[in-house]
């Protein structure tokens, strides 16, 4: 196996924090992993944020070394700074992502229409969460509440609980069990259910 150019592994080094950020943040949402390019640029981007974090708490922890003092500022100090700051930015890139933080006041103040989820179909089930009825391809219905559900139209499935087959004639209760795993392929259309279910 060849070894790794010194100034490669240099630059791994400093991307590092921005790449622990990144995997974070797509470990953790339902955005899919972008190309090779746009990561590195992403990580780029990550490890500024990061390192400016470091430096402000470099300068924390001096400020209150003349107070109290738990040791010296050490590269190792910087390592660990850093990887405890990328995994802290990652995670609430992440959660202010899911949460549609960001664009909602970006709405609120006329600045874009557009939502942080990945599309229309994750913003839908993931901010009016409800229950639904799945229209299946070969005619039947079936009505639940999506505990999880698919990230994208085309592949996964749909796990509805407190769910029941619905009839012309009658509605056949499936309540005895815990819940049912339906393809996303096998579904035609959905409705959102207004209030309790049918």
């Amino acid at each position: 196996m060849p070894e790794l150019a010194p100034e490669l592994v240099a630059v791994l080094q400093y991307l590092a924090p921005g790449f622990i950020a990144a995997g974070i943040f797509y470990a953790t949402t339902t955005h899919s992993k972008p190309t090779q390019f746009e990561r590195v640029v992403q990580a780029l981007i990550l490890t500024v944020v990061v390192r400016s974090a470091v430096a402000v708490e470099r300068w924390l922890a001096i400020a209150t070394g003349s107070v109290i003092t738990f040791g010296t500022w050490t590269d190792e100090s910087t390592l660990v700074a850093s990887i405890i700051s990328a995994a802290i930015i990652g995670l609430a890139v992440s959660a202010a992502t899911n949460r549609d933080t960001a664009y909602a006041w970006l709405r609120r103040i006329g600045a874009t229409q557009r939502t942080s989820h990945p599309s229309e179909w994750v913003a839908v089930f993931y901010n009016d969460p409800r229950f639904v009825i799945l229209n299946l391809k070969d005619g039947s219905r079936i009505n639940g509440w999506p505990s999880i559900w698919p990230a994208s139209a085309e592949k996964g499935h749909f796990y509805l609980t407190r769910s029941a087959w619905l009839s012309p004639e009658a509605k056949e209760s499936t309540t005895e069990h815990e819940g049912i795993l339906i393809n996303v392929a096998d579904v035609r259309q959905i409705e959102f259910v207004k209030g309790e279910p049918l």
